[in-house]
């Protein structure tokens, strides 16, 4: 049964769609079955992993008003080796059109229950905003992944960012938790970015990411050429942090299913 994880922060530019693609092939190059679900608008998931959103015949929208079936949506990253659900500017009449439905906070988590078994793990990449969208992805997950940029206003958010998670999991998904923070467009030069990490592992301890994502020119020309960094260079320092945060995360799981065992 697949681990679902939002990739989600209020606070836009961040590093989520960076790290949604990045993190999917990572995980697919340690041999796990992986879906990248993008449930972002604007679709830069979807053309950075080397799918034209303005020629899908179905997306992410079309799955959440019940027009098709998950399977019907999904494409094939070559790049990133993984099975994306793709979006675009239609997904923004989802905000509306979920409203009005049945189950609106739901829909994503019913849409992925018949798949969920023909993966390892499922990432979605959430817009910058506590929007249905964002809700629906929260009330299909497992766990909350934080991408943030260790600088003064990142704190301010990330408040709010805990309490929403808090109220969902109270409301609507009792069993969603913060997976992990990751600290992105990290430079350890600047003396605010240590301190921001070292306030960060102080309320947070273990849930702080060991693994770190430099700034990296590699990561942020690689979406242009529609592949993740893996590909497009793997010798990169950003293709390289997120191979290693895929192991650190497929560590903690297997720690995690251990002791829930023993």
């Amino acid at each position: 049964m697949a681990k679902v994880f939002a990739i989600a922060n209020q606070k836009g530019g961040v590093g989520k769609t960076t790290t949604c693609i990045n993190l999917a092939a990572s995980l697919v190059a340690t041999k796990r079955r992986v879906l990248l679900i993008d449930l972002d608008p604007q679709g830069n998931a979807t053309m950075g992993s080397g799918v034209d959103k303005h020629a899908l015949e179905h997306s992410i929208y079309d799955v959440l008003i019940g027009e098709c079936n998950l399977v019907e949506a999904m494409q094939f990253s070559e790049h990133g080796g993984y099975q994306l659900l793709p979006a675009n500017r239609d997904l923004t009449a989802a905000e509306v059109s979920l409203l009005e439905m049945k189950m609106k906070e739901s829909r994503l988590r019913y849409a992925l229950a018949p798949i969920r078994e023909n993966y390892d793990y499922i990432l979605i990449d959430c817009p910058p905003a506590l929007s249905m969208l964002t809700v629906n992805a929260l009330v299909a997950a497992d766990g909350v992944i934080i991408p943030m940029q260790c600088e003064y206003y990142a704190l301010e958010g990330l408040s709010d960012l805990v309490n929403s998670i808090q109220r969902i999991g109270e409301m609507l998904n009792p069993k969603l938790k913060i997976e992990g923070l990751l600290r992105t467009m990290y430079d350890p030069r600047i003396s605010l970015t240590n301190d921001v990490s070292a306030q960060l592992k102080q309320h947070f301890g273990d849930k702080l990411y060991d693994v770190v994502i430099p700034r990296n020119v590699r990561l942020a020309e690689a979406p242009s050429f529609g592949m993740p960094a893996l590909v497009y260079d793997k010798q990169s320092r950003g293709a390289i942090a997120y191979l290693a945060l895929a192991g650190e995360l497929v560590r903690r799981q297997r720690a995690g299913a251990h002791t829930a065992t023993a």
